[in-house]
C-alpha cells in the first residue's frame, strides 16, 4: 500500500490522502485498541452505514448519527419505533437507508439480549475473541485473502467471517465479513498501518 505524506510530514497510510479529517482520524483512532460495548456497538452500526460508500462520508456524518441515534445508547436505540424510522428516514445528518437504520435498532436490541445473558461488556469479549494471536496467518502482514486494489491489506481474514458468523448468530445484521474486518482494522484488533507509516513506530 502507498504511502501519503502529509503537510506536516508526516508518513501515513496511502488512504489517508490529503483529506484534514482521514488524517486525524488515522492519527488518533484507526488501529486503536477500542473496547466497551457502548463504543462497539456505535463502529459496529457505523460501519454498517458504511457498506457502499466511502469512510470518510461516514466520518463527516458521525456528529449527526450520533445525535440521531440517541448517543449510541443501546437502551434508547433499541427503544426506537417504527415513526422513529420514518423521522430518521427524513434526517439529512445521516445516510436514510433504511434498511440501515432498522438495523442499527435492531442491533441495539441484539446487544441487549447478549448482555441479559452474558453480562456487561459481552460485546467487546465476543468481538474481541476473534482478534487474530500475534504471528498467526492472520496477524498483520501475513495474509489470507487480499484486496484486488493492494497486495498487503485483506479485505477479508478467517476471523472475520467467525466474527461475522457469530454476531449474525447473536442477531446483528449488516456484519458481513467485508464490514467486520473493517471494524477490526478500526478497532485494533489488527493493525494495518504500513511498514513507513510514523504510527507503526509509534
Amino acid at each position: 500500500m502507498s504511502i501519503a505524506i502529509g503537510d506536516d510530514g508526516r508518513a501515513r497510510c496511502g488512504w489517508v490522502g490529503a483529506d484534514a479529517e482521514y488524517a486525524r482520524y488515522h492519527d488518533e483512532e484507526w488501529g486503536r485498541p477500542l473496547h466497551g460495548d457502548r463504543a462497539l456497538f456505535e463502529k459496529i452500526c457505523l460501519e454498517g452505514f458504511q457498506a457502499g460508500l466511502s469512510w470518510i462520508t461516514i466520518l463527516r456524518r458521525r456528529p449527526g448519527f450520533r445525535e440521531a441515534f440517541l448517543g449510541f445508547d443501546p437502551d434508547a436505540v433499541a427503544a426506537l419505533g417504527p415513526a422513529d424510522v420514518e423521522r430518521l428516514m427524513l434526517d439529512t445528518r445521516i445516510i436514510r437507508n433504511r434498511a440501515k437504520i432498522a438495523a442499527t435498532i435492531g442491533n441495539a436490541r441484539a446487544l441487549l439480549a447478549l448482555q441479559d445473558t452474558d453480562g456487561d461488556g459481552a460485546l467487546d469479549r465476543l468481538v474481541w475473541s476473534f482478534a487474530p494471536t500475534r504471528g498467526s496467518s492472520s496477524d498483520r502482514r501475513s495474509r489470507i485473502e487480499t484486496s484486488p486494489r493492494t497486495t498487503d491489506i485483506p479485505t477479508v481474514t478467517e476471523e472475520s467471517k467467525a466474527l461475522s458468523k457469530a454476531l449474525k448468530r447473536a442477531g446483528f445484521r449488516f456484519v458481513g465479513p467485508t464490514t467486520m474486518y473493517a471494524l477490526m482494522q478500526s478497532a485494533g484488533l489488527v493493525d494495518d498501518h504500513v511498514a513507513d507509516c510514523w504510527r507503526t513506530a509509534a
